[in-house]
């Protein structure tokens, strides 16, 4: 398949603009999640005179903005590409040239591509001539895209459009959630109380007001410090220099605030940019336009988890619940002065607003914001819909930020450990599991140490009776009241796959040979469906090796086989009257069954079930996992959350062994699909893989992803990762 081109409309850096800095950040996003199926080209909007993107190999060619005979000469040029799929418009009024910038209207009356129209600015109550001129650009549009759901309002009731219109957020970076002291200590600030406001100053910005209410603010806490980050507007700085800056900086002498505001006076990088909203203590938003439909920055602060006071324009008021922040009045310096003392002798209420924020705001995200685009693009162009994602470099570190020298940690608050919770056997065996099947497959020394901590764990959880037990609170006491059989399985299974390992150091391998034949004695006390399941796969490669567990392999299997007949029925084929979590695991032992013994039986039980459960699992192109909110019983509802990362695995996995054993490529196929379930295929087209930390969210709700990347999770997207790998299943490795 060629690649195809998407054509964006748009300025484009080094121009100083949010415009430009939108643009360049949605285009990384998407060429991260898409290449090389779809590649991002340019057609960039230039105000400068010269020929400044000559280097640039995305950028096609540039229009003149004033000149309107450009825009003819590029839409024509257009037209002669074939690779130019789809057009979309990066839309502000002030970069194209004419009133409203209707010169863009000339561009859209040659081309003959399909366009999107991405709106920025939305301005209610339209005088005629703007009403047209929207008008004319919705027409010629296949669809529009707004940032917010006002956005879609003012356009149907104020301009009376009849064209589909598009919710995308704003995109935002992906920012780590931390507490402001660690990047505040970075900047050397690390003793005050930290206020910010970035962007392109301007006069609208409504700086000053801020400034007039930190005079009774600092009488409270005296270490306020306000930082006013970003240099003067371009246009603004050409027609009138650095009028207004000087203007803040007489404000700041006025009310004798010198120790307490600070101007960084340039164009900052995002790196910069978050760096300095991870040191904020509370972001202020103050803008003077009760229209603004969008605000970047606005947008980037609440990403970061910051707590916010801001003025109510329609963004904002969009976007900013009591939750997440305040909103204060126009031009109200005591407006101001009230919210800020609000929340800084609250600090409670902060730290629920950062929470609440940096939730809200993972829609928001460029990964996630991509795949909304693309779902919009595949709307217009089908083929698009044949693009596979692409996957992620293989992550460890949050798993050895989870481990410590006895075990992995079960859980966590957002990325960081909760030793509080302490250990289980079952993320224990699932470590070790993946740490072997990453070892087989790169054989990365570093890895060993990890292996060693797993499985001494186990080694530790065994008692005399053989049991493995689950739960190890932090100071190493086992809970010998509570034997989880299928965590005992899920141990045996993860030892069979380290034995049948043959480049791990023999000192391993026999270590877990002996734990594993201990726990083989208490085998005939489980009756777990998926105990059994998990027992029967480590036994399957226990006898790659050893040759010597047929009997067993056959009497564990007849026991799922006679379970599976006597629950199957004509719309039901399966093992239990309920489906609940790692279901596939069932069908997924019998394949392995099958491979050891060659009895029809168990391959037949095997397809019949895993069909079933794809019947119930992929709906419209999507896999989405049974929700434990209710599971899902015969005769009644299947549960739509919450999704669990270790469902999603186990498909991915079981599909793959069926395409092993059976070699039909659909089951290839369907394991693809289930893993893009972590990269945003999912009821929620959100990652729920994080890519900055390498861990994975804790599932997925019916309105938001679990913000916490505990152990189970984590290890289960890397489980299904490292499947797909070792199977070579997608060209993008």
């Amino acid at each position: 398949m060629e690649p195809n081109w998407i054509l964006y409309v748009a300025t484009f850096p080094p121009r100083e603009c949010g415009i430009a800095t939108f643009t360049k950040d949605l285009i990384i996003a998407m060429d991260k999640k898409f290449s090389p199926k779809i590649k991002s080209k340019i057609l960039v909007m230039n105000n400068s005179g010269t020929n400044i993107y000559k280097n640039n190999e995305d950028v096609l060619f540039d229009i003149a903005e004033t000149d309107i005979s450009a825009y003819k000469k590029a839409a024509e040029r257009v037209n002669e590409i074939d690779a130019i799929k789809l057009i979309n418009i990066q839309h502000e009024f002030g970069i194209f040239g004419g009133e409203y910038g209707n010169y863009l209207i000339k561009f859209l009356d040659i081309v003959k591509k399909p366009i999107i129209i991405s709106f920025h600015t939305v301005i209610p109550n339209p005088e005629d001539k703007l009403k047209k001129i929207v008008r004319q650009l919705a027409k010629k549009s296949f669809c529009l895209v707004v940032m917010t759901k006002s956005g879609i309002d003012i356009l149907r009731k104020d301009y009376n459009i009849k064209t589909k219109i598009f919710v995308i957020p704003h995109g935002t970076p992906t920012a780590s959630f931390d507490g402001s002291m660690k990047e505040k200590s970075a900047i050397g600030i690390s003793d005050k109380i930290v206020l910010s406001s970035f962007g392109l100053i301007n006069p609208g910005k409504g700086y000053e007001y801020v400034i007039e209410s930190l005079s009774e603010v600092v009488k409270k806490y005296p270490t306020i410090l306000y930082l006013i980050i970003g240099e003067t507007h371009p246009v603004v700085r050409k027609n009138e220099g650095e009028k207004y800056r000087t203007f803040l900086e007489g404000k700041v002498k006025e009310y004798c605030l010198e120790n307490h505001v600070k101007f960084y006076n340039r164009y900052m990088k995002l790196e910069e940019i978050v760096k300095f909203l991870l040191a904020t203590d509370i972001y202020i938003s103050s803008s003077l336009d009760p229209n603004q439909i969008v605000s970047g920055t606005l947008a980037y602060a609440v990403a970061c988890g910051r707590a916010i006071i801001s003025t109510p324009f329609l963004y904002a008021k969009d976007i900013i619940a009591p939750e997440r922040g305040l909103l204060v009045k126009f031009r109200d310096p005591n407006s101001y002065t009230n919210a800020l003392i609000k929340i800084l002798s609250n600090p409670l209420l902060k730290e629920e607003m950062e929470r609440n924020n940096y939730s809200f705001s993972r829609c928001m995200i460029w990964p996630n914001v991509a795949i909304s685009t693309y779902n919009i693009f595949k709307r217009v162009i089908p083929d698009f819909e044949k693009c596979e994602m692409s996957y992620p470099e293989i992550k460890f570190d949050h798993i050895k930020n989870l481990t410590d020298d006895f075990g992995i940690i079960q859980f966590a608050n957002y990325a960081k450990p909760d030793k509080s919770s302490g250990y289980t056997l079952d993320d224990n065996a699932r470590a070790l599991l993946v740490s072997t099947l990453y070892y087989k497959l790169f054989k990365d020394n570093t890895i060993l140490k990890l292996m060693r901590i797993y499985l001494n764990f186990i080694k530790y959880v065994q008692t005399n009776e053989n049991k493995l037990y689950n739960f190890v609170n932090y100071n190493k006491v086992i809970n010998l009241e509570d034997w989880s059989e299928d965590a005992h399985g899920r141990a045996m299974m993860a030892l069979g796959h380290l034995i049948a390992t043959t480049n791990i150091p023999m000192e391993l391998r026999v270590e877990a040979e002996l734990i594993f034949e201990n726990a083989k004695k208490a085998v005939d006390k489980i009756r777990s469906p998926r105990a059994i399941s998990f027992i029967l796969i480590g036994l399957y490669f226990y006898n790659v090796i050893k040759n010597s567990e047929v009997i067993i392999i056959k009497k564990l299997a007849d026991y799922l086989a006679q379970l599976y007949k006597d629950c199957n029925s004509e719309k039901w084929n399966w093992f239990e009257n309920y489906l609940t979590y790692s279901n596939s695991k069932l069908p997924e032992a019998l394949f392995f069954c099958y491979k050891t013994t060659k009895n029809n039986k168990y391959l037949i039980i095997a397809k019949e079930s895993l069909d079933f459960l794809i019947s119930i699992l992929f709906k419209d192109g999507k896999f989405a996992p049974i929700g434990q909110n209710g599971w899902y019983h015969k005769n009644g509802h299947n549960a739509s959350h919450d999704q669990q990362p270790v469902d999603a695995a186990s498909m991915v996995q079981t599909l793959i062994v069926a395409y092993d054993t059976t070699k039909e490529n659909r089951y290839m196929k369907l394991a693809i699909e289930a893993f893009n379930w972590f990269l945003g295929k999912n009821s929620l087209n959100q990652e729920v893989y994080n890519n900055l930390t390498g861990g994975c969210h804790d599932g997925i709700g019916e309105y938001s992803l679990n913000m916490n990347q505990g152990a189970e999770s984590s290890i289960s997207y890397l489980l299904a990762r490292l499947s797909l790998q070792k199977s070579k299943a997608s060209i993008a490795f």
